[in-house]
């Protein structure tokens, strides 16, 4: 008897069971790929903003050091004209300095423009 009860579990279901069955597991599955598409866009979304954070912190790094290196750079071609106009005297030494000093203020506000034009 016993032999006859375990030989009826393994009999095969009818079409319509497994159809049903088969429903069921498909809808179960495409729920569940469905939810794993959902939390993979929320991470990655979460990540892709995390990545953005750190472009704009980089960006307004090299923007920051792209000003500084232009300033010294300016500050450095001032010096050189300063120099180069000691050895004028008079109105054209004063000049030369008034002119050196001019080109100085130009390239440190066209770094300040740059500057903010790259800065996010």
């Amino acid at each position: 008897m016993t032999v006859l009860v375990f030989a009826g579990c393994n009999n095969a279901k009818s079409p319509d069971a497994v159809a049903k069955d088969v429903a069921t597991a498909e809808q179960k599955a495409s729920t569940e790929v469905a939810n794993s598409e959902k939390d993979a866009g929320k991470d990655i979304g979460k990540a892709a903003e995390k990545v953005d954070d750190k472009l704009v912190d980089l960006n307004n790094a090299a923007a920051k050091d792209a000003y500084n290196i232009t300033l010294a750079k300016a500050d450095g071609d001032r010096k050189v004209a300063l120099a180069n106009c000691a050895a004028l005297s008079g109105d054209a030494q004063k000049a030369c300095k008034d002119q050196a000093d001019a080109d100085y203020n130009a390239a440190k506000a066209n770094a300040r423009a740059v500057a903010l034009a790259d800065k996010q």
